[in-house]
């Protein structure tokens, strides 16, 4: 049986908590606050893929049921001097579910950081970045909570460590369809969420001049090859006056981005990319830029169903993804 995933009422959440499952729990902050405590980590987002469609809501909270594992999950705060622990301190069979506050020291931190953290990539790493509603941006802090102390933080990431029986192994798969277009090379000289400075097919360049003079469509990421993986990077914020691009996770040097290709048809294509059905998936969730740039309010995505998020992670941060957990026999 598939584990619930699920939009739902707050009250029906506050009963599964009041019942002892274990949960990992998206919504509104005025939503999560009106939850007991009890075995749930969280994070604030007001944006879901449910089962009728996408949709907003602060009066549903989106709920994944952890289920299978072989002793209880174990939840924590980390700060940005433990988190490169995490994958150290997770179960040596089962999957870690990470939830980082947007915008935050920490959320930097893991972005910039992570790929070189200790057993990273060794022990399964899935979460998400908590958020606020768009036109609340700049007003409210996103926050993460630990729903064992209800504490609510906009510095810290919660995780939830599950250890899973040795017949059962935990598997992340990625969703993107975004690939490198046939344009210029853009390589960067440092590690960060923002840049100018750049060399473009190999000689100096300004990528905010370079996406201005060529009409770059901004809704389109810079897509890398790390290690095999086409990874996104996703345009924040353009700015011709000090020739500035800031993004929604780093950049890093050493790498080749190009613009993506445009997607002609992303209902189509992703459905198109999405597991069999059969597959039975633990937790997953979606961006909130292919959330608006492909206007998925009311639009259903298959049976792939959870949060849309500020950011995603399986492994490392992700931009303009769907990632997915699944638990295999």
């Amino acid at each position: 049986m598939k584990p619930p995933q699920s939009l739902m009422p707050i009250a029906h959440a506050a009963e599964l908590i009041a019942s002892g499952h274990y949960l990992s729990i998206a919504g509104d902050e005025a939503a999560l606050r009106q939850l007991p405590l009890g075995n749930w980590i969280g994070g604030t987002i007001p944006y879901f893929m449910g089962a009728d469609g996408g949709t907003s809501s602060c009066e549903q909270v989106f709920v994944s049921e952890i289920t299978g594992f072989s002793t209880p999950p174990q939840m924590r705060f980390y700060d940005a001097a433990t988190l490169p622990q995490i994958c150290r301190n997770a179960p040596e069979n089962g999957y870690s579910v990470l939830i980082l506050p947007a915008f935050s020291t920490i959320h930097a931190s893991f972005a910039r950081n992570a790929p070189n953290y200790e057993e990273m990539y060794l022990k399964p790493l899935i979460g998400w970045v908590a958020g606020v509603h768009l036109d609340a941006l700049g007003q409210l802090e996103p926050k993460v909570v630990l729903g064992s102390s209800g504490e609510f933080s906009a510095q810290h990431a919660v995780v939830m460590d599950v250890a899973l029986p040795p017949e059962k192994f935990a598997q992340i798969d990625i969703v993107n369809l975004f690939r490198p277009g046939t344009g210029s090379s853009i390589t960067f000289f440092d590690t960060g969420f923002s840049a100018g400075a750049c060399q473009i097919n190999g000689k100096p360049g300004n990528l905010a001049d370079y996406l201005v003079e060529h009409g770059i469509d901004r809704r389109l990421p810079l897509v890398a090859d790390y290690s095999g993986a086409m990874i996104n990077v996703s345009i924040k914020h353009i700015d011709p006056a000090t020739q500035r691009v800031e993004f929604y996770a780093p950049v890093f040097p050493g790498l080749e981005y190009r613009i993506a290709a445009p997607v002609s048809d992303y209902l189509a294509e992703f459905k198109a990319a999405l597991p069999p059905l059969a597959t039975e998936i633990s937790f997953s969730c979606n961006c909130i830029l292919n959330y608006l740039y492909s206007e998925l309010e009311g639009k259903r995505t298959g049976q792939v169903i959870g949060p849309m998020t500020f950011g995603e992670i399986g492994y490392q941060l992700l931009n303009q993804t769907l990632v997915y957990l699944s638990v295999s026999e």
